[in-house]
């Protein structure tokens, strides 16, 4: 005989229950069951070894955005197929080929078969299944629709994770471009440059003001190797570290919706993000203000987050959200109020949201497409004033060298 833990459902009124027993097997299990008038839908016997458990850490790991949403399309799938949802989780388990998401997969599954629901297990790795991802799919679990719900999710991960990989891809010229340019000017400082200025010193030439910058630039290098990477690397730590603070995420995040070219990228991508997921949520079934806060939380720019956290109280007070994103013209542009107001006058929210995400994310996705165009003759102005700065300040004392030798 062995123990189990099993969740059933009553077959004429649909009430769940779920309990500890007693049985040979799970078929003696289900006989008990159905002479009780219910059916088994999940059992799990009760070892020495309680299975496979996700480490404390794994909670603070990150999975892959994409591999969420295969996640999500694949769940959808199954659940459509009539499969049980602790089975379809624990065949996602053994397929996924990311180790930590298996552990947390398996770990679900066994919070399932203890009983609990798929949302309450998903909502224990906040780093891995966002207030977004959960709160969507307990809304599918109480509405009975969780196959539909998934589908949206799963359609909502995809575009995201499409928008992403677009502004990556545009960034990656010129970030490589950056690179290049600050490794090149290093190697130039510390092993071209004082082959060429110790002549300069040898003969004892009156220096211009900008090469005696540029020797000065190139000794302290050589000789404060470590201490220059020590400022490098404390610079960029120091930035991140201010970056994670109230203040810095204010300065940041200010700079990424107002700079030149790459501002209104940001307003379009955060436009794009905001009416896809209200959206979805609205379409799940999810009320308007409960919307605002998974939104408000799921977008990372503190400004955003500040006007949805606005239209929350002002929705709560009765006004309309299209009269409160109206008021923030930075950051939603007017298309998106009268789009909303649109909606609300219609009662199609949802509906009209999906096609202005659809607006941005191909406006998003144009304007990257573009981008290396648009850049590259900054970047050639750039690289060429530094290369133009250092011959300036080369061949001038060159020049006035050759000068006294004549």
């Amino acid at each position: 005989m062995s123990r189990y833990l099993y969740t059933a459902k009553h077959a004429t009124t649909g009430e769940s229950k779920s309990g500890e027993s007693v049985a040979a097997d799970e078929r003696s299990l289900a006989a008990e069951l159905r002479s009780q008038g219910f059916l088994l839908t999940s059992a799990k016997e009760i070892r020495e070894e309680t299975g496979v458990r996700a480490k404390f850490l794994d909670r603070f790991k990150t999975v892959p955005l994409k591999e969420k949403m295969v996640f999500a399309r694949n769940l959808a799938v199954m659940i459509s197929s009539g499969l049980v949802v602790s089975r379809a989780i624990k065949s996602l388990s053994l397929q996924t080929r990311n180790k930590t998401f298996r552990q947390l997969l398996s770990a679900v599954y066994e919070d399932i078969q203890a009983g609990k629901s798929l949302s309450e297990g998903l909502a224990k790795y906040p780093s891995v299944f966002s207030e977004l991802f959960t709160s969507m799919v307990y809304v599918g679990e109480v509405s009975g629709n969780l196959e539909m719900v998934l589908g949206i999710l799963a359609l909502q991960l995809e575009k995201e994770h499409d928008l992403k990989s677009k502004v990556r891809g545009a960034l990656m010229y010129p970030s490589v471009v950056l690179v290049a340019m600050i490794g090149i000017g290093f190697v130039m400082l510390t092993y071209i440059l004082p082959s060429i200025t110790g002549v300069f010193k040898d003969l004892g030439a009156e220096l211009p003001p900008m090469t005696v910058f540029v020797m000065n630039m190139s000794d302290f290098l050589r000789e404060h190797m470590i201490l220059s990477l020590l400022i490098i690397v404390g610079a960029v730590v120091g930035s991140f570290l201010f970056g994670a603070t109230d203040p810095g995420k204010r300065f940041f995040h200010f700079l990424t919706v107002r700079m030149p070219i790459f501002g209104p990228i940001a307003v379009k991508v955060n436009c794009a993000r905001f009416s896809r997921i209200y959206s979805s949520l609205l379409r799940s079934g999810v009320s308007v203000v409960d919307g605002l806060a998974i939104v408000s939380k799921t977008l990372s720019n503190v400004y955003y987050k500040a006007a949805l956290s606005e239209a929350i109280e002002s929705v709560q007070k009765g006004k309309e959200l299209s009269s409160v994103v109206a008021a923030h013209e930075e950051l939603f542009p007017l298309l998106v109020s009268q789009i909303l107001e649109v909606g609300e006058e219609t009662g199609k929210t949802e509906v009209v949201l999906e096609r202005l995400a659809e607006f941005y994310e191909g406006e998003v996705s144009q304007i990257t497409a573009n981008l290396s165009s648009i850049i590259e003759p900054l970047l050639m102005l750039v690289i060429g004033g530094a290369v133009g700065f250092f011959a300036v300040a080369m061949l001038t004392p060159m020049y006035s060298v050759l000068q006294n030798i004549q």
